[in-house]
């Protein structure tokens, strides 16, 4: 039987990796080897950074607040 599902959970939910090795029966190295490899496996590349909506340009942010003042200078 594998303990690292039981090791993952636990982390998830915050427990620190004494706790975890007192709770489970392990060393305290093997829950810091999980720990280890689940940021490695859930870590974000910078490459792989791509935001729903991309950052207005400072020109495009003027453009875009003189014709919202024309707008309401004609209403």
């Amino acid at each position: 039987m594998s303990i690292r599902p039981a090791i993952a959970a636990l982390i998830r939910d915050g427990h620190s990796d004494a706790s975890i090795a007192l709770r489970l029966g392990c060393d305290r190295s093997t829950v810091g080897k999980t720990r280890r490899a689940l940021d490695k496996a859930t870590a974000r590349r910078v490459d792989d950074y791509r935001p729903d909506r991309m950052p207005t340009s400072p020109a495009q942010q003027a453009a875009n607040r003189a014709r919202l003042l024309d707008a309401l200078r004609a209403a």
